[in-house]
């Protein structure tokens, strides 16, 4: 049997940085229903994920919205998978998510912990950061970065602010001329709303280069807002908050992200890192993100449907079909989508090949699959794997 090391060199690497943080993995938790205590976090942490996220903050407590708000969802037949919620972001506090309890808890697992924040007001935010920084100042290694979240489309009577762009601009230029904060160097990045049209891109864009002195990354994208789902049979929205509407996840949402990471790379500063989100459940999903130009992603639903086992699974996804491709790393694929052309149209489109060339062909691509199968199975039947 291989040992653990032999395995490791085989494998491709999934290390990537985000916002100059380096991660093992590039797959990490979402902020999400599975992230608000440190029962949550932990497992998070022992499992493959790159990164830790906490649930996103507010200056106090929060219950959130009235339930039913989260609900599992298939549409098509059943064939493709996602949620509804309307949660209006229930949390424990920022204190929580900066206390021993959480920092030490996460640190055990050796993994860099982000902050999500969510301030119901700009000057919420701003207290936020006050607070990270007086942390961070006594305990600089617990706490990796920040990501503030500026596309929670759940609040009753609370605006979307990352589609409004002058309100995005005046929460981004209030919160980055916190001192304490800018003091700390940690890296801050934003979260934005799922975007459709070209100027929203060049707008959101244009602002968060603005900044790009201070702003180390952009994560896109958050849930799809305003949205209903219908129970048939009780002729009924099958969520209670906003009248029904919710934001929807999972894999309905991926070919949007896929845009909206595809547009962004293309916009911002090559020195800001992109972290993508939206319908990630397999490794082929983290594929398909990252050729379009993220550093890293993120999941949320399949972590809520199916546990922290989730990370694992899908980063012995992502590796097969690296080492079926011949990529050794991220980077020799990250951002290289290829336009659509006669050349490169998917195979099962073509004619299959025939005589000699066919049949070399042929035990070229047999030779890669098994490569592929072989180091996931060495790594699933590792007992030492994964390591926390």
């Amino acid at each position: 049997k291989a040992s653990h090391e032999t395995v490791e060199e085989m494998a491709p690497s999934l290390a990537t940085r985000v916002g100059g943080v380096a991660l093992e993995c590039c797959i990490y938790n979402a902020s999400g229903p599975k992230s608000g205590h440190i029962s949550d976090l932990s497992k998070v942490g022992a499992s493959r994920a790159g990164a830790v996220l906490s649930k996103s903050a507010t200056l106090e407590k929060q219950r959130g919205n009235e339930l039913p708000r989260l609900k599992k969802i298939a549409l098509g037949g059943g064939l493709c998978e996602g949620s509804i919620n309307s949660e209006g972001l229930p949390n424990a506090g920022i204190d929580y998510y900066i206390s021993d309890t959480v920092l030490d808890g996460v640190a055990a697992t050796g993994k860099p912990y982000f902050v999500s924040l969510s301030g119901l007001k700009v000057e919420h935010n701003v207290e936020m950061l006050g607070r990270i920084a007086a942390v961070h100042a006594a305990a600089p290694s617990k706490i990796s970065g920040v990501e503030l979240n500026l596309a929670c489309p759940n609040i009753p009577g609370k605006p979307t602010v990352a589609l409004d762009f002058e309100q995005m601009e005046d929460v981004i230029k209030q919160v980055l001329a916190h001192e304490g904060f800018a003091a700390t160097a940690l890296p801050l990045g934003v979260k934005l709303a799922p975007y459709f049209d070209g100027p929203h891109y060049d707008a959101a864009a244009a602002i968060i280069n603005r900044y790009k002195a201070r702003i180390a990354y952009v994560v896109t994208m958050n849930t799809i807002g305003n949205c209903v789902v219908v129970d048939t049979e009780t002729e009924s929205a099958i969520i209670s908050p906003k009248g029904g509407f919710g934001g929807i996840g999972g894999g309905f949402t991926k070919p949007i992200a896929l845009a909206n990471v595809y547009q962004l790379r293309k916009r911002l500063d090559p020195s800001i890192d992109l972290v993508g989100v939206g319908g990630v459940s397999s490794g082929e999903d983290a594929f398909q993100l990252i050729l379009c130009g993220a550093d890293a992603v993120q999941t949320a639903t399949a972590h809520w449907l199916q546990g922290p086992a989730c990370f694992d699974r899908i980063a012995l996804e992502l590796q097969a079909i690296m080492a079926a491709k011949g990529h050794k790393c991220i980077d020799d694929f990250k951002g290289k989508l290829k336009p659509y052309n006669r050349d490169n149209k998917p195979k099962e489109q073509e004619a299959p090949p025939s005589g000699k060339r066919g049949g070399l062909l042929y035990l070229h691509c047999l030779t890669h699959a098994l490569m592929a199968l072989v180091i996931v199975a060495l790594l699933a039947g590792d007992p030492g794997w994964p390591r926390s």
